[in-house]
């Protein structure tokens, strides 16, 4: 009996001190090993999405892997129901380590000489993603347990899935649910199969013996053994599980989804520390209008290329832009963003010279204009057709694209007036460098973006204001506001005009107000419309700006616009008609003045009543040493000039520097040494340019 009661007291002694020593040294085991980096975790590819948060497209890691951002409601819950039952069917009933597991593992090894079964929980599994070792033992697995202890005190479980989700290896590079959905079916993981669904519960096991991409069968096998246990868990049913098995398991990968391509490129460069960027783009109408780009591309011939963009017209958003026809062709240079680059808007601007026009209370839609020959000093323009039509309305003129009219009108008005008006619209104008702005500026002699020509169509969609435009959703708008294009009514006067244009063939009439446009040579072919939602513009051309004979923008771009506004899904909305409109069926409606075009108007003929314009300083040809190469900065350099009709307006290497002004003195701001062209124009259109060399 005493000795009985020896070793009981023996026993019960071992026990108290284990009982103190086991969570003694099991917490200085984790203190040892510190806390773990659960943030890391998180960190995947850089991915675009739209407004609604469908992948527009993604970026890999610096190391070359796909590991796409997912969440737990963005599966499919059958999904998440066989990875359970197949990896940790105590997963809700555990602290991170399942020990019941994790003994009948051990018992089974030491039983049977082999794993018969693992005992790894999944937050074990993520912990062993999170700190990944290449040794398998049993320290390797005491550590494991350890920071699945941990995980489990510092997220909830709905966490563990999350992580598991975002980090489960599924071949080669791909990590994550959503990148292997992505990869092996072409499809976002919340739409998935059963079978599907399956396969990608079975792949972590042994994801590169497994991959589907080269190892078909072995990865059907997994995939059966999944959907048996699921079976014989109650999780799906028998006659579910044979027609699963029947799903063609993919032999190849799909690649990731890249829409928006040099959108996305552009956001990723603007905030290169954000992982996700959401657009203000429409996926769905984004893939319709590449297609559109593609299909039109190839059909016109080698080395086009086109350009779209989609605007809607009371937000501002952008709801699609594509800067080329195909982003991957080195043939059609895709790689260039063409609804950025600067291009001849050929006729294109036309309309907002006759809304200058009619806002200044020279002309009305029907005011009789002349189109005949007509010399301007030195620059005699012709029509497109080199005829002419005599007596023709201004709704006529615009509706057939008329030049002569279009140059009288701007003659009236003034191009230095009309530079302004786009430049304070929010246009950002390139001149040509080696030829002073002039009258000619009219048809196309200037450089525009695709984006800048489309907002100021939406200006007039919008009764004259164009509203900044916003791409980057949750982005800084920035400080500009709403820009000025013409007044309401005038903007009405150009959307009537513009609606009743005979359209392209096989295309209705009176849905979209549009203007066509092509550029001397036949380098660029244009054409936007809009209608009271939506402003949509296209470019056609070679982007090394190779004339392409017979590339007119009727005939080219006018298809690819109204098919682009088919596509929208959507009835056409017409504009109302503001207040102020002043209705007539003819001329003989309006009132005497607004007949015919004033004969007073002043005319940029070959003599003028005022002095010619001329620049006083700097002289042509002279070095100005304002001492940038000691690194002055702030250094400016005075402009004058001599005569001209006040407002005067000035440029430097083709862009204003400033608003028109009424004295005849300026000065700019130089950004480094070099040479500089100044030009000035006057109200009238006269021009004078010298160069300078900046020292």
């Amino acid at each position: 009996m005493n000795r009985e009661r020896r070793w009981f007291g023996i026993a019960g002694a071992l026990i108290f001190v284990l009982a103190l020593a086991i969570p003694a040294a099991w917490s200085q085991y984790l203190q040892n090993l510190g806390p773990i980096d659960l943030l890391s975790a998180r960190q995947g590819s850089t991915i675009v999405v739209d407004r609604d948060g469908r992948l527009l497209r993604a970026f890999t890691l610096p190391d070359g892997r796909w590991r796409l951002p997912v969440e737990l409601g963005e599966v499919d819950p059958r999904y998440i129901a066989m990875l359970l039952s197949y990896e940790d069917a105590r997963f809700y009933a555990h602290d991170g380590v399942d020990w019941r597991a994790l003994a009948r593992a051990g018992l089974q090894l030491a039983t049977r000489g082999r794993v018969v079964s693992g005992g790894s929980t999944l937050t074990m599994q993520v912990a062993r993603l999170i700190e990944p070792r290449e040794e398998r033992s049993i320290s390797a697995k005491l550590r494991q347990a350890a920071r699945a202890w941990q995980i489990e005190r510092q997220i909830s479980k709905e966490g563990v899935l999350d992580r598991y989700l975002a980090l489960a290896p599924f071949g080669g590079n791909i990590e994550g649910v959503r990148a292997a959905s992505l990869t092996y079916f072409g499809k976002e993981p919340r739409r998935l199969t059963l079978g599907e669904a399956a396969l990608l519960v079975a792949l972590p096991q042994s994801p590169e013996s497994r991959r589907p991409d080269r190892f078909v069968d072995a990865a059907k096998r997994a995939r059966d053994r999944v959907l048996d246990r699921a079976v014989e868990r109650g999780i799906i049913k028998a006659g579910e599980a044979e027609a699963a098995k029947r799903e063609i398991v993919p032999g190849e990968r799909r690649p990731f989804p890249m829409l928006a391509a040099h959108a996305a490129e552009e956001a990723v460069a603007a905030d290169p520390q954000a992982h996700i960027l959401k657009l203000s783009f429409d996926a769905r109408l984004q893939a319709k209008l590449e297609d559109l780009a593609r299909q039109s591309a190839a059909r016109l011939g080698p080395k086009l290329s086109a350009a779209i963009i989609v605007i809607d017209n009371a937000s501002g958003e952008i709801r699609a832009r594509v800067g080329a026809a195909d982003y991957l062709s080195s043939e059609r240079d895709g790689s260039i963003d063409m609804t950025r680059a600067p291009r001849s808007p050929g006729s294109a601007l036309k309309p907002f010279i006759y809304a200058l026009a009619f806002e200044s209370g020279i002309a009305h839609p029907e005011t009789v204009l002349f189109d005949r020959p007509t010399r301007y000093g030195a620059y005699t323009p012709e029509n497109f057709d080199l005829g002419f039509q005599g007596t023709v309305t201004a709704r006529r003129a615009l509706q057939m694209s008329l030049n002569l009219p279009a140059i009288e009108l701007l003659a009236d008005v003034g191009p230095a007036n009309f530079l302004a008006r786009l430049h304070g619209a929010g246009a950002a104008i390139v001149l040509p460098k080696d030829a002073p702005p002039g009258l000619a500026i009219g048809l196309g002699g200037l450089g525009i973006s695709l984006t800048d020509l489309a907002r100021l169509y939406v200006g007039l969609a919008r009764g004259g204001e164009a509203p900044p435009l916003i791409e980057r959703l949750g982005a800084d708008p920035g400080a500009m506001g709403p820009r000025r294009v013409t007044d309401p009514v005038a903007a009405f006067y150009v959307e009537d005009i513009l609606r009743g244009a005979p359209p392209p063939a096989n295309s209705l009439s009176g849905r979209i107000a549009f203007k066509t446009g092509t550029s001397y040579g036949y380098r660029d072919a244009l054409a936007i419309g809009y209608d009271k939602g939506t402003t949509i513009a296209v470019w056609v051309g070679r982007p090394d700006n190779a004339p392409v004979p017979g590339l007119v923008g009727r005939q080219v771009a006018a298809p690819i616009l109204f098919d682009a506004f088919a596509r929208l899904g959507r009835d056409v909305e017409l504009i109302a008609a503001p207040k102020g409109v002043l209705r007539a069926a003819t001329s003989a409606d309006l009132p005497p003045p607004l007949r015919h075009l004033r004969k007073d108007a002043p005319k940029i003929m070959a003599a003028t009543a005022v002095a010619t314009l001329k620049i006083a300083y700097p002289p042509d040809g002279a070095r100005v040493d304002l001492g940038l190469a000691q690194g002055a900065g702030d250094a400016q350099l005075s402009l004058k000039a001599l005569g001209g009709a006040t407002p005067l307006t000035w440029f430097v290497n083709g862009a204003p520097i400033g608003e028109p002004d009424a004295r005849r003195e300026s000065a700019w701001r130089p950004d480094g040494a070099g040479f500089a062209r100044v030009s000035v124009i006057d109200a009238k259109g006269a021009t004078d340019s010298v160069m300078v060399r900046l020292q």
